[in-house]
Formats: C-alpha cells, structure tokens, sequence
C-alpha cells in the first residue's frame, strides 16, 4: 500500500469514521475486505438507506452488488469517486456527516437535486459517481432579493 494511502486510511481509523463503518457492517452483516488503495469493500450490501448502489463511510466503501463489482475495470471511475470520499471522510472525519448533508440540503436548493451542487460530490466527480450536472433554480437570487431592503428614491 503506498503511504499516502496507508495514512489516509490510518486517519479514518483516528478519527473513527472507519469504527463507525464497522458498526454498519456488523447491523447490516456484510463482511469487508480489503480493496485497492487502501480501502475495504463491503459486498451485498442490503439495507434500505441509503437508497445508493455504493457509498463510503470512513474507509469502508458499501455496495449492493457482488464482490469485484467495484474492481472491474468498466467500474475504475466509479471506485474513483468512493475512494475520494475516503480521502474527505480522512481530512474531516465525523465533521464530514453535517458538512455533507448541509451541501446536499444546498444543491436541492440550488438545483433540486442533492449532487448537482454539492461540494462534495464534485470534487469526487459528478459523472463517475451517477450524478448529473443541473443548472440553477434561481431560487437563491429571489430570496436574496426579497431579503434586500428596499431602496428609496431620492427627493
């Protein structure tokens, strides 16, 4: 394992996203092992939230599929994307969860959907991880205008 994998996933352990993984391993009894760059893939995965095919919790990547699913080469970009969550879950640890969720809540706002602006999302790539681009609503313009107060005319 190259070090900058080893100490990323040695930050998810430290800052205990990775337990946190364990524990949903252990409720949803799927059993992970060891994937590329330093990670673990957790195979048939079948519990009903999150709705998602794949998601990452410290350095643990859950998928509904079988093993190798992730590892086949149609999929790299995909493991891609998990992998880059790892790294956020490693730099911001729990503060990842609400950090998350406030940038999910933003880009519903934006765009109506959850990743089309979310922070997170795009950094780990929109397209790799299923999500589409969206464009704005306009609703952030409209609030922020009725928010303004209004200006007066001069005499």
């Amino acid at each position: 394992m190259a070090p900058r994998h080893a100490a990323r996933a040695a930050l998810t352990w430290v800052n205990g996203t990775s337990l946190v993984a364990l524990a949903i391993c252990a409720v949803a009894r799927v059993r992970p092992r060891r994937g590329p760059c330093g990670v673990l893939i957790a195979t048939g995965y079948r519990l009903p939230l999150p709705a998602q095919s794949c998601f990452t919790v410290g350095s643990v990547i859950f998928t509904r599929r079988s093993a190798g699913f992730l590892e086949d080469s149609a999929r790299r970009e995909l493991l891609a994307h998990e992998t880059r969550h790892v790294t956020q879950y490693a730099i911001l640890g729990p503060l990842f969860w609400p950090a998350y969720w406030l940038s999910c809540g933003w880009s519903w706002w934006r765009t109506g959907t959850y990743g089309a602006r979310n922070p997170f999302e795009r950094h780990a790539g929109l397209a790799a991880g299923g999500y589409r681009d969206a464009p704005t609503l306009g609703r952030t313009r409209a609030l922020t205008a009725r928010l303004r107060p209004a200006r007066r005319r001069r005499p």
